[in-house]
């Protein structure tokens, strides 16, 4: 058995797609879309960047189960180099349109605070709202890095309720 932790989710939406006149970071960033990612890059993504924020429910999944997840067409994984080197990971569920789901998103720890997050955040929005949904929808968790939330709002996420989990890791 596995470390047991509680935890306070936040819910977020935005019922439309904010303005955003963000300057780009330095570096050489690009931002691609990952077609169909071998299960062992993906695995690499969710670890580095949610290795700290007790980020787990894609490692209680058999290869079949995530490869059926992560290689549906209506799944978009997103990442975010600098200078050639992964920086950031992000995955959009369109599955439930009209309503989509920012599933995960986060940097690598090395990178945060170099003012990567609300750059990033701010493009796979619009990447989000160019496949034309209803709503965008995105949760939190009181064991993501702190300010987590505070970015959301800041980017035109709005809470929509709060639930109390428990979990433990596998």
């Amino acid at each position: 058995m596995g470390r047991k932790h509680q935890a306070t989710v936040t819910h977020l939406e935005m019922s439309s797609a904010p303005a955003f006149n963000l300057p780009r970071p330095s570096g050489s960033l690009s931002l691609m879309r990952v077609t169909r990612p071998p299960l062992h890059f993906y695995r690499y993504l969710y670890t580095i960047v949610g290795g700290d924020y007790v980020w787990v429910d894609r490692h209680k999944l058999s290869d079949d189960a995530l490869r059926a997840i992560i290689h549906d067409p209506d799944v978009a994984i997103y990442v975010l180099y600098r200078d050639g080197a992964p920086v950031g990971f992000a995955e959009l569920d369109f599955r439930s349109m009209p309503t989509a789901e920012l599933v995960y998103f986060g940097l690598i720890a090395e990178t945060i605070g170099q003012g990567l997050g609300r750059y990033f955040l701010t493009e796979i929005i619009r990447t989000a709202w160019s496949h034309g949904p209803g709503r965008l929808i995105v949760q939190t968790c009181t064991l993501d890095h702190p300010r987590a939330l505070s970015l959301y709002q800041r980017c035109g996420f709005s809470p929509v309720g709060q639930e109390q989990v428990e979990f433990e890791e596998p």
